[in-house]
C-alpha cells in the first residue's frame, strides 16, 4: 500500500538533489586535467603551473593526469565519454585538433566533433636547427643543398605528423624541393642526432632543443615566424634568411572538453585560465621558452584549428602520410 508514496518520495528526493547540484557554483568538487603529453614536457610544465593557480582560485584540488602515447588517442579515449560538466578537461595541441583526423583516416575520428575547446594555453614558434659545425648559414643554404641533391638532405622530427615533420613538408612544398624525413621516438635523441650531423637539420622549440643548443651542439639559422622572437633576437625569420615568406611553423596548446559543456561553466574556466596565465611566474616561464600567451575565445580556437587543418590536409594528401 505504501509503495507508490515511497517511490514518489524517492523520485522527489533525487530530483531535489539534482537541482541542488546544478545550483552549486562550479567547481563543487575536484577537477582533473588529462594531458596527452609526457611528464616534464613543455605543455605538461605549463599545465601544472595552471593547475596550481586554478586550485587556489577554485579552492578545489586540480589534478594533472598524464596519458601520453598513441598519437594522443590514449588521452582522448580516457576523456571522450566523460560528462561535459567541466570536471574532466583534456589538454591537446593544434595537431591533435587539426592533423589527427587526416593522419588516422581509418578511425573516422574528428577531434572537434567530439570535443570543444574551452581555453587556450599558449603558442610556441619553431626554429630551424642545424649542427653547430654545419656550413649552412641561412635558409638559402639549406634550400640550395636540397635542390642540388633531391631526396638526400635529411631532416629529423619527433614523430610522423608532428609540427616538426609537417612543417618540413610545408617547406618542401613552398620551396619545390624533396628531402628525407627521419622520425625519432625521443626528442633528446633527435637533437643529439642533429648535433652530431647524423641528420642535417630539424625544427625545434626553445625548451625542446635548448639542452643541445646550450651545449654548443646546435645552431639556429632561422625562426619560422613572421617576426623575430625576443629570446633569440639575432636569429632571422625564414624570409629574412632567404626562405619562403609564407612558412610559419608553430603549435598551440589548449584545454578541451567533451561537447555539451554549459556556456556559463565554459566561460568561467576560460576566464580563470586566462587569469592564471597572467600571473608573473607563468609569464616569466613563457618569456624563457618563447611561449606566447594567446587569449583566444573557444570560437577563435576552432577558427585557428580550421586554418591549420586546411594546410595539414594538403600536406598529408600530397605524400599520402598515414598513421593508420
Amino acid at each position: 500500500m505504501n509503495v507508490i508514496p515511497k517511490l514518489l518520495l524517492s523520485a522527489a528526493t533525487a530530483f531535489a538533489a539534482t537541482l541542488t547540484q546544478a545550483a552549486e557554483p562550479f567547481p563543487a568538487k575536484p577537477v582533473t586535467l588529462v594531458t596527452a603529453f609526457a611528464p616534464g614536457s613543455g605543455p605538461d610544465a605549463v599545465l601544472r603551473l595552471v593547475a596550481d593557480k586554478l586550485g587556489k582560485t577554485w579552492n578545489q584540488r586540480v589534478l594533472v593526469d598524464n596519458k601520453p602515447g598513441g598519437g594522443g588517442f590514449i588521452a582522448i579515449e580516457a576523456v571522450k565519454r566523460a560528462a561535459p560538466d567541466g570536471y574532466t578537461l583534456l589538454q591537446l595541441d593544434s595537431e591533435h585538433l587539426a592533423a589527427l583526423p587526416h593522419l588516422y583516416k581509418a578511425r573516422r575520428f574528428d577531434t572537434l566533433t567530439s570535443f570543444e575547446p574551452v581555453a587556450a594555453l599558449f603558442r610556441t614558434p619553431f626554429l630551424v636547427a642545424v649542427p653547430a659545425e654545419s656550413t649552412w648559414k641561412s635558409m638559402s643554404d639549406l634550400i640550395g643543398a636540397a635542390k642540388a641533391a633531391p631526396g638526400q638532405v635529411s631532416f629529423g622530427s619527433w614523430g610522423v605528423g608532428s609540427p616538426g615533420h609537417l612543417g618540413a613538408e610545408q617547406l618542401e612544398l613552398l620551396s619545390g624541393v624533396t628531402m628525407q624525413h627521419v622520425p625519432f621516438r625521443e626528442v633528446s635523441q633527435l637533437y643529439m642526432s642533429v648535433g652530431s650531423g647524423e641528420v642535417k637539420w630539424s625544427f625545434g622549440s626553445i625548451p625542446s632543443s635548448q639542452g643541445a643548443y646550450k651545449a654548443g651542439k646546435l645552431r639556429y639559422i632561422a625562426v619560422a615566424a613572421s617576426k623575430r622572437i625576443p629570446q633569440m633576437p639575432d636569429v632571422p625569420t625564414v624570409a629574412e634568411a632567404g626562405g619562403p615568406a609564407a612558412l610559419e611553423v608553430n603549435s598551440f596548446v589548449v584545454l578541451a572538453t567533451p561537447r555539451g559543456l554549459p556556456a556559463a561553466v565554459r566561460d568561467k574556466i576560460n576566464a580563470d585560465v586566462q587569469k592564471a596565465l597572467a600571473e608573473p611566474d607563468i609569464k616569466a616561464r613563457f618569456d624563457t621558452f618563447a611561449f606566447e600567451n594567446i587569449a583566444w575565445s573557444p570560437a577563435e580556437i576552432e577558427r585557428q584549428a580550421a586554418v591549420k587543418a586546411k594546410i595539414y590536409a594538403e600536406l598529408v594528401q600530397r605524400k599520402s602520410i598515414s598513421l593508420d
